[in-house]
């Protein structure tokens, strides 16, 4: 399995941006596709994921309402489509993946998934 992030950059405050994480190497869609998050000096953070097996997402509390993740017809590309950026969005975003899925739906965890990218630097000035 593989994981390549896309997308980053540097963005004034109220900006948008949409990072793209490309992947290969499933061979079934029972596995979840994760954004996390790492500010300097602190823990990693779970944004949002998407179910390649039944198309649920989730959505940190941080971000409803101003992030959306989707994927594109073939699955092959995940996508995290952000608005209203602010300065604490700042951080390196990753891209990870829960394969199989093993944890419960309600909770997004670093620790749960087994593949991840290279981080993409997200930059957000006020």
């Amino acid at each position: 399995v593989q994981l390549v992030e896309s997308g980053g950059g540097s963005v004034q405050a109220g900006g948008s941006l949409r990072l793209s994480c490309t992947t290969s190497g499933f061979i079934i869609d029972d596995y979840r596709v994760g954004w996390f998050r790492q500010a300097p000096g602190k823990e990693r953070e779970g944004v949002s994921y998407i179910s390649m097996k039944d198309g649920s997402t989730y959505y940190a509390d941080s971000v409803k309402g101003r992030f959306t993740i989707s994927t594109d017809n073939a699955k092959l590309t995940v996508y995290l489509q952000m608005n209203s950026l602010n300065p604490e969005d700042t951080a390196v975003y990753y891209c990870e993946a829960e394969y199989p899925i093993m944890s419960d739906a309600s909770r997004l965890s670093a620790g749960d998934y087994d593949y991840w990218g290279q981080g993409t630097q997200v930059s957000v000035s006020s």
